[in-house]
Parts: structure tokens; C-alpha cells; sequence
């Protein structure tokens, strides 16, 4: 792939153990890479996007423990250096996002300002 750069976020080994996890389902779509991104919207401006999608040409392609990503080229500078985790509590189940670029975030973790 010649788009191939540096992980510009980190998926923490509780994340790569869920997202492995909906990898392995039956009725997976392997054709398509696990996207990192955001799109407007959310209480803070911007909502965090995490998901399977097909590659497009403003992609840039990144590998993270054996799993191929993707990211719009201009989301790079809103995500770079960003964890993402999972939690499995009892009051919080899902994906969080710990993003240094952030200026603000609301309550549900989800939605941020920069």
C-alpha cells in the first residue's frame, strides 16, 4: 500500500480484543478496514467516528496489530495521538476516546472541540 504511514492513533489491547472480536463474526464484511474518524455533530462539535468502511482515495492506510485502518487524510490533525479503549463496566460498555488534541469534551466521551 502505498499510502502506509506511522499509526497515528493507539488502540489499547482491550480495543483490539473487542474490534478482533466483531472481525472473527460470521457474517463480517472483510473486504472493509475498521475507520478512525470524525464527522460534525455531538454537544461539543465534533463526534468521533469508529467503524468498517471501505477504503477511499483520501485515505490514508495504517496497520495496528495485524488489523488495517484507515483514516481521512484531513482527520488526521484532529486524531493524532488519540487512544481508543474499551470498557466493559457496569455503568460505561463501549469505545472511549482519550484525544491530547481535544480542547473540550462533553460528558458521554463521544463528542469533542478542538
Amino acid at each position: 500500500m502505498e499510502n502506509m504511514i506511522k499509526s497515528p492513533v493507539t488502540l489499547t489491547e482491550g480495543a483490539l480484543v473487542e474490534i478482533k472480536k466483531l472481525m472473527t463474526a460470521e457474517d463480517f464484511d472483510s473486504t472493509q478496514l475498521l475507520r478512525v474518524g470524525v464527522k460534525g455533530g455531538g454537544c461539543s462539535g465534533m463526534t468521533y467516528v469508529l467503524g468498517f468502511d471501505h477504503s477511499t482515495d483520501n485515505d490514508k492506510h495504517f496497520e495496528i496489530d495485524g488489523v488495517d485502518c484507515i483514516m481521512d487524510k484531513s482527520h488526521e490533525m484532529y486524531l493524532y495521538g488519540m487512544i481508543v479503549d474499551w470498557q466493559d463496566g457496569l455503568n460505561n460498555r463501549g469505545f472511549t476516546f482519550k484525544n491530547p488534541n481535544a480542547s473540550t469534551t462533553c460528558g458521554c466521551g463521544t463528542s469533542f472541540a478542538v
